[in-house]
């Protein structure tokens, strides 16, 4: 047995560092994350919400064994991705509810970090919302909303909260955190083009109404768009810019604009990556940081997360399923990283 323990410790020491050819990081180097954690369900039926397959008897067969090793595979990929220092604080989506979160905070390689949560039920019809946990000893929430997505015309429409976070890092520095998760583009790419718009100026309005009190607010908006920083979603409605112009002020700077020619970005659609989830900060943000630095905006794209593309070439990333079949790996989406240094940490 106790052969057994040590195998396995080391087994998860090769799988989880990070790469010999990683970058070494900064002195005081922290991280904010954003992770789409794919179907992180529970394993009972909600009798309000279309969570039925993801429930023992259904076709999938999702069960505690099953639940407790993707809360697992979560919690590693957090650990690795901040090079051994957890971020600061995550966003997340397709999460289901708080019972699933708090096994994740709880779980062995958290635990020690004392994660907290923010989170709040969605009218989302699969049940799925948007979360945010934080350390507390580094980030301190003063306010928080749960901002809905709706259609005028159609009042049966449901999708995902857009979540805001406003609060203090390392007990110097505020900054206004949106987490969202827009409309996919199941049922067509033109077919559900609206309902991102619709994301896109609900978004658009809370920042400038945040900028219309604070011009000098650090606002970092993180999440899935499912749409790429290209589409009209991102430049024309929601207007974040590719690059930070000094001569103007107010603007949000998309980051995630110079992921686009990377040969992996966040999400393989066959043959093609595309880049849905991204960080959109405003200009303030990257001019002015009191207590930090920062340094960069990056896809976590380790081995461990990616498997050969049998079909389509090169690699894809390690999902929990493939169609109905139990895969053993973490999602559909990689995660992506706010790297900056803390200055008088």
């Amino acid at each position: 047995m106790k052969l057994l323990f040590i195998v396995f410790g080391l087994l998860f020491i090769l799988t989880f560092q990070p790469c010999s050819g990683q970058e070494a990081p900064e002195k005081n180097e922290f991280s904010f994350m954003f992770y789409n954690a794919e179907n992180f369900f529970d394993c009972e039926n909600d009798s309000l919400t279309n969570d039925n397959e993801f429930t023992p008897d259904a076709e999938r067969r999702w069960n505690f064994r099953r639940l407790h090793a993707k809360v697992d595979r979560i919690a590693k990929v957090i650990l690795a991705a901040g090079k051994w220092n957890p971020p600061v604080f995550v966003g997340l989506c397709e999460v289901e509810n708080l019972r699933v979160l708090e096994l994740l905070t709880e779980s062995a390689p958290l635990k020690k970090y004392n994660y907290k949560i923010v989170q709040k039920d969605s009218p989302d019809e699969r049940g799925i919302d948007v979360a945010f946990i934080y350390r507390p000893e580094l980030f301190r929430p003063l306010d928080y909303q749960a901002i809905p997505v709706a259609d005028p015309t159609d009042k049966l429409f449901k999708t995902r909260d857009i979540l805001q976070v406003s609060g203090v890092l390392n007990n110097c520095d505020t900054l206004y955190v949106f987490v969202n998760h827009w409309s996919s583009r199941y049922g067509g790419m033109m077919e559900t083009m609206r309902y991102r718009r619709l994301a896109a100026e609900t978004l658009r309005k809370a920042v400038q109404s945040i900028l219309s009190g604070f011009p000098q607010a650090k606002i970092i908006c993180m999440g899935d768009f499912n749409d790429s920083p290209t589409d009209d979603s991102l430049t024309r409605v929601f207007g974040a810019k590719k690059l930070n112009n000094p001569e103007i002020k107010g603007e949000m700077i998309n980051l995630s604009f110079g992921w686009l020619s990377n040969p992996i970005q966040t999400i393989k659609n066959q043959y093609v990556w595309e880049t849905f989830d991204q960080w959109i900060v405003s200009d303030y943000f990257l001019a002015s940081m009191v207590c930090g630095k920062f340094l960069k905006a990056e896809i976590f794209a380790e081995g461990f997360l990616l498997e050969p593309d049998v079909r389509f070439g090169g690699v894809k990333p390690k999902r929990t399923y493939i169609g109905f079949k139990y895969h053993e790996g973490f999602s559909d989406h990689l995660p992506v990283l706010l790297r900056f240094q803390l200055l008088n940490h």
